[in-house]
């Protein structure tokens, strides 16, 4: 972008929207990166749109000038999706934050893309509706954002992904125009699919500005619990035992014993230096007390250690915080690192052997990874905390990363279950879907013809 264009740029994007258009070099730095080592080039500016129709402005004067467009929302992505360059513009969504509305009897609410998961949820709690929204990531990212990455989390198992609880969304596409995907209709065989279609483009397709997503009522009871086994082998086979026999199961996660260890450390936590599942158990009483049984006869039988009960709301909380802590527990086991982060998801029956090939592979690492994942919906992830800027640590890591994708590609899995493409998948996007990246390049340049939309992303 020549500096006669940016300069017209700037001056027509300042007319637009005043102080909410920063040249500042701190603002911009804010906006250049995720939670990810992947590190790019400040963008020119950065824009904070409150409306849909500042956003269509605002991609309108882009593709005039022809300067690449990165949406933003909470930065807590893992693979590089908002990593900008030169050059771009950075649309950072925070402010739109507005919950347009909710309804109780039909069970969705409606929501700008900067809205986070926690802030809807307590919108919900404060309104009383005894309703919640499902996905749960960790992380408290915006729900455009989690649509852009089609994220799920802890508690797929039981209540799917972005995927299944969007009914439809609000997009700009690369022209400026205003896109309504879908109804809040539950179901619908009116022509092409476009709301799934923009779930997981990464921005690169559009920008997604409102959601209309579903919601679930909240369970009557809940109980949680954490549980040791003598290996990691022992605690998978227990999970696709109770999967295999349909107990219903809210969250069920597995931390190694070095992420355990980690976790430990960094919030001063006891729990046993061992393979380690964390159950949670959502609804009536009757139903979670007999799941519970259930599940503490299936790990008995193997070899588990006693199951440590959480049913207070307080202690639940501070038994998941573990959990989420975990990203931050591994990193602390070198201080002052930065982490490097995969996930592959393979069918449950291949779980067991998949985690199996990984952590033989991970023993060969003097990097301290650990793994960690989903494993009801067989989804793991493996952190390598990296010292900064060490390039010889980096590409030790992306050799096992690509490994382990490899692995998961053999067992018929894919190279992400949730982290999504961005920069840091793209190589193995290709090896997953070979041709058929040709359909998925077509669509992109049919939408965006000028290449605009977050550039650089999903695909090489």
């Amino acid at each position: 972008m020549d500096h006669h264009n940016l300069k017209h740029s700037h001056k027509e994007l300042h007319t637009l929207l005043g102080t909410r258009f920063s040249t500042d070099s701190a603002v911009r730095d804010a906006h250049a990166r995720d939670a990810s080592y992947h590190r790019g080039a400040l963008p020119d500016a950065v824009a904070f749109p409150k409306t849909n129709a500042e956003v269509a402005e605002i991609v309108k004067i882009c593709a005039k000038y022809k300067m690449p467009i990165v949406p933003y929302g909470t930065g807590t992505g893992v693979e590089g999706a908002v990593v900008t360059t030169e050059g771009t513009l950075c649309i950072a969504l925070n402010e739109m934050n507005h919950i347009l509305r909710v309804s109780q009897d039909d069970r969705d609410a409606t929501v700008q893309a900067g809205v986070t998961r926690l802030q809807l949820n307590t919108h919900l709690a404060e309104i009383g509706t005894q309703l919640h929204f499902s996905v749960d990531p960790g992380a408290d990212a915006s729900l455009g954002g989690m649509a852009a990455t089609r994220a799920s989390g802890t508690s797929a198992v039981r209540y799917g992904t972005m995927l299944d609880n969007v009914l439809s969304l609000t997009v700009v596409t690369a022209d400026g125009s205003i896109v309504q995907t879908g109804s809040r209709a539950r179901k619908s065989a009116a022509g092409y699919d476009l709301t799934r279609l923009f779930i997981g483009s990464e921005g690169t397709l559009g920008i997604i500005t409102e959601i209309t997503l579903k919601l679930t009522r909240l369970p009557e009871a809940v109980a949680s619990a954490v549980c040791a086994f003598p290996t990691v082998a022992a605690a998978v086979d227990t999970v696709i035992e109770l999967i295999g026999k349909g107990i219903s199961i809210a969250r069920i996660e597995l931390l190694d014993e070095r992420q355990m260890d980690a976790v430990n450390k960094y919030a001063g936590l006891a729990y046993q230096v061992a393979p380690t599942l964390f159950f949670e158990f959502h609804g009536s009483k009757h139903t979670v007390a007999e799941s519970s049984e259930i599940a503490g006869t299936i790990a008995a039988a193997h070899s588990s250690g006693d199951f440590r009960w959480a049913t207070d709301e307080n202690e639940r909380k501070r038994l998941w915080q573990a959990r989420y802590d975990s990203y931050y527990a591994a990193l602390n086991r070198r201080p002052g690192s930065v982490g490097y982060v995969t996930d592959v998801c393979v069918p449950i029956s291949e779980l067991a052997e998949c985690i199996a090939k990984t952590k033989a592979l991970l023993a060969k690492s003097d990097l301290l990874p650990s793994l960690l994942g989903h494993v009801g919906d067989g989804n793991f992830h493996v952190v390598f905390p990296l010292e900064a800027d060490n390039d010889a640590e980096l590409a030790e890591a992306q050799l096992f990363s690509h490994q382990i994708v490899d692995i998961a590609l053999e067992m018929g899995g894919t190279c992400t279950g949730e982290h999504g493409v961005g920069i840091g998948k793209r190589k193995a996007l290709q090896k997953e879907h070979g041709s058929a990246i040709d359909l998925m390049r077509a669509i992109k340049n049919a939408l965006d013809p000028l290449n605009l939309m977050n550039p650089g992303k999903v695909f090489l």
